[in-house]
């Protein structure tokens, strides 16, 4: 994958490309065999339609949220787990030949569905065949497949490494082809930046099948739009080559919870201003949520302040108390582990679980979900605040994650990266609402609860425009219906700001025809 070469295989079609989509699963099997295959590995043999016993199965396994899991729900033509370049090649014939549009899908956590959802006939390209993680420790690098979670690339790393690791999400079951083409981030982006800051290569499949196995055959144009802008709207990543990154033999973490009656407004407003100021090394996370108060019926705000140190627990204990003394930080609170166990404490397991959990690659407990996010520029006031934590309280069920920035995030520049979220950010806002109960009004309900408070917000975050985290993916700002500059516009500045026109330059450039498109890509210029 990293030889200067690009393979060009030209797709053979049999037929001319329909004006009207195929929505027969059998002609897309019968495409499939049509296309140049590798007789070991046969086009048909990866591909399952609705009456294959094991459609369902795979459909189901990489949809973790339940929303887009419903009899309602629009379901795929065919998938298509793609296991060798030749299947994504033939799969890709197929969509000019039959007119279908295509879905690309490494981990399932696109928050809105849409890497195995659309409105129109489709097939979804599963990616999660395409596992290899090669660690090169020579020169400090590693291939990552683009089906590859980040769970076992966190994994494999250790395998080789107990000083270093690789900067990218909390969550361990997120597909790295999805995860890093919109930003990726994590608990050592004040250190070391984003995941995409920190990828130095990569390869790529256009709309013609041609193969592009690095970033000088890809050129830099379309290697710069793939660590950030959303890769779907610009081809099908293979993988990352990445950088890996220095960690100490210990972290050590932390969590400590305070009420509002104990005083958990005045944490806040310390934390507002020492969270995205202090050493590099140290990141606090700020979570809100409800719980009981000391009457019946009563709720309260509940902020947790969860930290990893990269370094032992007497420095930690030294940098806490000497930048935010008013949390009373205790060494009981601190425990000193390994980098990659500090992956598995971040996930949400208790601490002393095997690391091998990071090898599961599905989620385990599904409910349904909606997000949205918001960035912060200045602190908000202790009376905002006060409304903010009264409006928690009315609203019910919504959880609010704040994510510190500073350090290496305010160094770079916001045009590296289509990614623009970076100096004048104290920090980022994640909104999170999950239930469990399935129907059409419960879900209404649910969904008006999350966008209640994010209107509520409004005074307190980025404007003009309120910016938004690719990654957190919501329709609530914008889709594009006809695939439109005017539409895309609406929801690209708002995720790439000024980067979004570079984008828009790159898309038209390799993708005139707009092969590539859903409901939030990237337009190109008519």
């Amino acid at each position: 994958m990293e030889k200067l070469l690009v393979i060009s295989l030209l797709l053979i079609l049999n037929s001319v490309a329909t004006s009207q989509p195929v929505t027969d699963p059998v002609a897309f099997l019968r495409c499939l065999e049509r296309q140049p295959t590798d007789p070991a590995s046969p086009n048909s043999a990866v591909a399952y339609i609705p009456t294959n016993s094991s459609f369902t199965t795979v459909l189901r396994n990489r949809i973790p949220n339940l929303r887009f899991d419903k009899p309602t729900t629009p379901k795929p033509l065919a998938i298509v787990a793609a296991a060798t370049w030749t299947h994504i090649q033939a799969a890709l014939g197929c969509a000019r030949e039959l007119s279908l549009q295509v879905r690309i899908r490494s981990g399932g956590h696109d928050f809105e569905g849409l890497s195995y959802t659309s409105t129109v006939p489709f097939f979804v390209l599963d990616m999660f065949s395409f596992r290899t993680v090669d660690v090169n420790l020579t020169d400090g690098t590693a291939w990552v497949d683009a089906g590859v979670t980040t769970g076992e690339l966190y994994y494999r790393i250790a395998e080789k490494s107990n000083v270093l690791g690789f900067p990218a999400g909390l969550c361990t079951t997120l597909g790295v082809g999805g995860h890093f083409s919109g930003g990726g981030y994590g608990t050592m982006m004040r250190k070391y930046g984003l995941s995409v800051d920190n990828v130095v290569g990569s390869g790529i499949v256009d709309s013609n099948g041609n193969i592009f196995t690095d970033r000088v055959s890809m050129g830099e144009d379309r290697f710069w739009a793939i660590r950030g802008g959303g890769a779907a709207s610009f081809g099908v990543v293979l993988g990352y080559k990445i950088r890996l990154v220095p960690v100490p033999e210990k972290v050590t973490v932390f969590n400590v919870r305070r009420t509002v009656a104990e005083g958990g407004v005045d944490l806040i407003m310390k934390w507002q201003s020492f969270a995205h100021s202090t050493d590099r090394n140290l990141f606090v996370r700020l979570t809100l949520t409800l719980v009981n108060g000391t009457k019946p019926g009563e709720k309260m705000a509940l902020a947790s302040f969860i930290g990893m140190y990269l370094g032992g627990s007497d420095k930690t204990f030294n940098v806490m108390n000497r930048d935010f003394p008013e949390l009373k930080l205790k060494r009981t609170d601190c425990t000193e582990m390994r980098w990659i166990e500090s992956v598995v404490f971040w996930a949400g397991y208790p601490i002393g679980t095997p690391i091998s959990v990071l090898l599961n690659r599905t989620v385990t407990t599904k409910a349904f979900h909606k997000r949205k996010s918001d960035y912060v520029k200045r602190p908000i006031s202790r009376t905002g605040l006060g409304l903010i934590l009264k409006k928690l309280v009315e609203v019910e069920n919504v959880r609010m994650f704040f994510n510190p920035y500073g350090g290496r995030m305010g160094e770079i520049p916001s045009s590296r990266t289509p990614f623009p979220h970076r100096a004048g950010n104290l920090y980022k806002i994640e909104y999170l609402v999950s239930w469990s109960e399935a129907g059409e009004d419960v879900e209404k309900n649910q969904l008006a609860r999350a966008r209640e408070m994010y209107e509520f917000m409004s005074p307190y975050v980025s404007k003009n425009p309120r910016e938004a985290f690719f990654n957190y993916r919501d329709l609530d700002i914008g889709s594009s219906v006809n695939s439109t500059y005017e539409e895309g516009k609406v929801y690209g500045v708002k995720y790439f700001k000024d980067n979004f026109e570079r984008l828009v330059d790159i898309k038209t450039l390799i993708d005139a025809e707009n092969f590539w498109k859903n409901e939030q890509g990237i337009p190109v210029r008519r």
